[in-house]
C-alpha cells in the first residue's frame, strides 16, 4: 500500500550566509515514511532497489533545483540555481544506471584532481546494501548521493589509493599528519569515508532521513550481509569526511562585524565539526563564485574524523536543527 506524505512548502534560501536549514519544516513528516521504506528494505534483502510506492517521500515542494551550467548535475556545493519546480523527491538503492548522474556529483570531490573518478563512482555503485540516491520520481537524475565505504575494503583500487595520495599531500599539519597516517595504514579496517554529494538546494528537511537511512543501513549491515568478512566491514569506529567551507581571510570576525570565520556550505558539516576528535583544513583551486557577500571569503576543504559512538549525537543534533529552522 502506499503511503504519500505532502510537505507544506516553505520559502527557502540559500545565500551562502544561511548556513541554517532555513525555514524549510515537516521535517517529522518525512522521517517517518523513510522509516517504512528502509525497514520494508531490511525485511526484502534480495531486492537491490525498493520500488517507488514505497521509496516515495511524497516530499512535493516548490523549490529550485537545478544543475550548474559549468559542472555536470550541480556538482558544485556552492552554486546558485534559477527556476522553480514541484518536486517529488524519492530515495533509492545504488545501480549502475545512476553512473554518470553519480559521478557528475562527484566532479569536484578532490578539488580539481585528476584521479579515478570513473572508478570511484563504480565503487559507490556497486555497494548497493548501503547508500542512498536522491531522485525526482520523474526524472532520473541524481541530486544527491550518500555512502560510506570502508577504506580499508576498497584500499587496493587505484581511486582510494589516489583519494588517500591527495589527502596526505594536502595537509600541512604535522601533528594531524601523524594521525592521517595512522588512518590509512594501521587503523584502515576501521575506518569509514563518508561520501555526501548533491546539488546545493535540495531541500534541507530531507537530510534527518537520509543519514539516518544511511546509518541504519551500516547498522543492519552487520548483521545482515552475507558473509562475515562483509558484515566486519561495517563495524567502523570512525568516519572521515571531505568536504568544503568558506573562511574569513582574517581567520575571524571583524571586531563589530557579524560575518562569520567560518560558512559551512552544508548544514550537517557544521554538527560534525563540532562532534569530530579532530580536523584540518586546505586551501582549494577551484573557481570560486564573483559575490560580493563572500569577496572576503576563500573556499577551502575540510577534512574531518567523527568517532562513530558520536554518530547517534549527531543524528539528533541535525534533527533538532531542521525541525527549528
Amino acid at each position: 500500500m502506499t503511503r504519500q506524505v505532502f510537505i507544506k512548502p516553505h520559502p527557502s534560501i540559500f545565500s551562502p550566509f544561511c548556513r541554517s536549514v532555513a525555514r524549510l519544516a515537516s521535517a517529522y513528516k518525512v522521517k517517518r515514511q523513510i522509516q517504512i521504506r528502509k525497514l520494508h528494505q531490511k525485511s526484502s534483502p534480495n531486492s537491490s532497489e525498493c520500488s517507488k510506492s514505497n521509496l516515495s517521500l511524497g516530499g512535493k515542494v516548490n523549490h529550485k533545483v537545478g544543475t550548474d551550467k559549468r559542472e555536470p548535475y550541480g556538482s558544485s556545493d556552492e552554486e546558485e540555481f534559477e527556476g522553480t519546480v514541484q518536486a517529488d523527491f524519492a530515495f533509492f538503492d545504488p545501480k549502475s544506471d545512476d553512473f554518470h548522474g553519480v559521478k557528475g556529483l562527484l566532479m569536484t570531490y578532490l578539488d580539481h584532481q585528476e584521479w579515478d573518478i570513473s572508478g570511484f563512482a563504480d565503487l559507490i555503485l556497486s555497494q548497493t546494501t548501503v547508500g542512498t540516491i536522491i531522485k525526482i520520481e520523474e526524472d532520473d537524475t541524481p541530486y544527491s548521493v550518500v555512502t560510506a565505504l570502508n577504506l580499508g575494503r576498497y584500499k587496493d583500487h587505484k581511486c582510494i589509493k589516489e583519494l588517500t595520495d591527495f589527502l596526505l599531500k594536502a595537509c600541512k599539519d604535522k601533528d594531524i599528519l601523524g594521525n592521517l597516517r595512522s588512518f590509512f595504514k594501521e587503523q584502515m579496517q576501521n575506518v569509514g569515508l563518508l561520501v555526501s554529494q548533491r546539488v546545493v538546494n535540495l531541500p534541507p528537511q530531507l537530510l534527518p532521513p537520509l543519514y539516518d537511512a544511511l546509518f541504519d543501513e551500516i547498522s543492519w549491515a552487520t548483521e545482515d550481509e552475507r558473509t562475515e568478512e562483509l558484515r566486519r566491514s561495517f563495524c567502523l569506529k570512525h568516519y572521515l569526511l571531505l568536504t568544503r567551507i568558506y573562511e574569513h581571510m582574517n581567520g575571524g570576525k571583524k571586531k563589530g562585524s557579524s560575518k562569520e570565520a567560518t560558512i559551512f556550505i552544508k548544514a550537517e558539516d557544521e554538527i560534525f565539526y563540532q562532534l569530530s576528535s579532530w580536523s584540518f583544513k586546505f586551501p582549494l583551486r577551484i573557481e570560486q563564485l564573483a559575490n560580493e557577500e563572500l569577496k572576503n571569503y576563500r573556499l577551502m576543504g575540510l577534512v574531518m574524523v567523527v568517532e562513530a559512538e558520536k554518530i547517534s549525537m549527531f543524528r539528533q543534533q541535525l534533527h533538532s536543527l531542521i525541525s527549528e529552522s
